[in-house]
């Protein structure tokens, strides 16, 4: 493939738990490809704003995942896809299986399994550009049980998500005080029904952050 073929068709790979799942499909139906989640909305925009571009985007977010999880499969549903970007947003499932003392959150493995992701990627796919969007949370919910305990992991995961960010040279995207900003004109629930799961408005929230972040770096122009 020659890089003029490769840049006209650039690869955006959205990696996740079930915030970026959004119910995708598993599927090659472009109907349901890429979920109801914030992915399809930035799929749809930018694939129409951009369509001479002709962007390829995959979802391949699975719900239920922690970070660890991400890096047990990168090889078949990241490398394998040969991305151009690709865009993380994952932590809370691993702050819930910790916080809950399941046996799968004995060990807290979130900046381990996360270095071990960006190392092997830098490695691999050096010329891939990167985004991390940082986990968050409100004040409803599961994490309105132990709120304390949920701020305190959740704080801890945003400080290595943005330090990992600048040390892979990554874009970063900040969501937390957004939703709080959110949250303090209209009730938690209504953008983090449960705490943590956007709505369609949440959703709607972390894409125009997204483009916000992404569009300031220019790296969809790159």
């Amino acid at each position: 493939m020659s890089n003029s073929t490769h840049q006209a068709n650039k690869i955006i790979l959205f990696q996740g738990d079930s915030i970026t799942d959004g119910n995708r499909g598993r599927d090659e139906d472009p109907n349901h490809i890429l979920g109801h989640s914030y992915a399809y909305i930035l799929g749809a925009k930018l694939g129409y704003e951009r369509a001479e571009q002709k962007l390829i985007f995959y979802n391949r977010g699975i719900s239920g995942d922690r970070i660890s999880d991400l890096y047990a499969r990168w090889n078949e549903d990241a490398i394998s896809l040969q991305p151009d970007i690709i865009s993380i947003l994952v932590g809370v499932n691993d702050a819930w299986r910790s916080i809950k003392g399941e046996p799968s959150g004995i060990t807290d493995r979130f900046e381990r399994a996360y270095r071990h992701v960006l190392e092997e990627t830098r490695e691999v796919l050096p010329q891939t550009k990167l985004i991390l969007c940082e986990p968050f949370i409100l004040n409803t919910g599961a994490p309105a049980e132990q709120w304390d305990v949920w701020v305190e992991r959740i704080t801890h995961y945003q400080n290595i998500v943005r330090q990992l960010a600048e040390e892979f040279n990554a874009v970063h995207v900040p969501l937390q005080e957004v939703f709080n900003e959110a949250a303090s004109k209209v009730d938690a629930a209504y953008w983090l029904w449960d705490g943590v799961h956007p709505t369609y408005a949440g959703h709607e929230l972390v894409a125009r952050e997204w483009l916000k972040a992404v569009e300031k770096s220019d790296l969809l122009n790159d």
